[in-house]
């Protein structure tokens, strides 16, 4: 799948198969996140992969809308410096996205689908991840092949995203 039509068509997944992911496409997931752009190439991110079941269970209770993470073949936890640290650089959050991305999109183009989570509870984060003091964990990610297939192809939404001449301005607003 080209990158035009890999952006075009990617859906948001929440419904998984109860079947894992395939080493090689995780491999391929988690290479496409460590070859994202990074501020000053720092590369200040690390991936904690979760496939074990009760574990996802358990981080289902990170955030309000996090339950997808339950039933994902794996997640991945996207941990970095802490963003609200004095001194930190918010391009980290800049470079995290980069990297969620790239995931999200070699996923898709490998029939996989995926899901954001925002992390609410980073106590409860820290406690089930085990990662340092001082790194955080925002944001985790779910993937797995879709409970339904017809995800991977199903038209957009109508209303879907707002037209082009109403988010570009040339030259100023």
């Amino acid at each position: 799948m080209d990158i035009a039509t890999a952006i075009a068509s990617l859906r948001v997944v929440r419904r998984f198969e109860d079947r894992p992911l395939d080493p090689a496409h995780l491999r391929a997931i988690l290479n496409a996140g460590r070859r994202a752009s990074s501020s000053k190439n720092s590369q200040r991110w690390a991936f904690i992969v979760v496939t074990e079941r009760a574990l996802l269970h358990e981080l289902a209770a990170v955030g309000m809308y996090a339950g997808h993470l339950a039933r994902a073949a794996a997640a991945v936890a996207l941990v970095t410096p802490d963003p609200r640290a004095a001194g930190e650089p918010l391009s980290v959050l800049w470079d995290l996205g980069l990297a969620a991305q790239n995931m999200i999109l070699t996923a898709w183009s490998l029939g996989i689908g995926s899901c954001p989570a925002t992390v609410y509870e980073p106590d409860l984060a820290r406690r089930l991840l085990g990662y340092p003091e001082e790194l955080a964990c925002e944001y985790l990610l779910s993937f797995g092949y879709p409970a339904d297939p017809t995800a991977l192809t199903r038209p957009l939404k109508p209303g879907g995203r707002r037209p082009l001449g109403e988010i570009v301005h040339q030259e100023r607003w």
